[in-house]
């Protein structure tokens, strides 16, 4: 099986795993993959309590030679608009030149004693290629306390369109290597060279 078939089937079974309506998932993934060859990816279930009601969701996240191709299944109880309860299945495909900023932020136990490749507790990616946006306002200000003149509004922009949030005590340590693995995967992926 070549390198590329086999990381097909790996992402593949990585869905069938998580149990969530697998052919969904891949039937949507295919779609957008277009026969692409699938370089890394990462599965994550997150179900979410409500009141009354659990709903799961699923994200996928996979890169390829070209694209970031980001995959999102959410599951709905009955309503007016179906009478049995259904699933909405939506990709997206971001060029790799297009990916502006990768954020990797970790949490380590007792940093006074972590070591190079040490146990990492919990990963939070975040993934910015201009879709969605944040500004933050402030009113803005003077050195001058006594100062009552308008000086208008700071802020600051920030690109985050993608965050996923791992940690070994709810998804295993395996879980958040293989989000590191694919966080570092990606970086590889958008390095730019100077003057580009």
């Amino acid at each position: 099986m070549s390198e590329s078939a086999s990381a097909t089937h790996e992402l593949r079974a990585a869905i069938d795993r998580s149990g969530y309506y697998p052919d969904v998932v891949a039937d949507a993934l295919e779609t957008c993959l277009a026969g692409e060859r699938v370089v890394s990816y990462f599965v994550h279930h997150e179900p979410t309590f409500s009141a009354d009601e659990v709903r799961r969701h699923i994200t996928v996240l996979v890169l390829t030679p070209s694209r970031l191709i980001l995959g999102h299944t959410d599951e709905h109880p009955a309503d007016e608009t179906l009478p049995t309860p259904y699933a909405t299945a939506s990709t997206e495909a971001v060029p790799i030149g297009e990916v502006r900023s990768v954020v990797v932020s970790r949490v380590v136990a007792n940093p006074a004693a972590y070591e190079p490749g040490g146990a990492v507790h919990q990963v939070i990616l975040t993934i910015g290629w201009g879709g969605v946006g944040r500004l933050d306002l402030e009113p803005a200000s003077c050195a001058d306390p006594n100062c009552e003149a308008d000086h208008g509004y700071t802020g600051t922009f920030s690109s985050d369109d993608l965050t996923l949030q791992v940690s070994a005590a709810a998804e295993g340590s395996d879980a958040v290597g293989q989000l590191l693995g694919f966080a570092q995967e990606l970086s590889v992926a958008t390095r730019r060279s100077p003057g580009r």
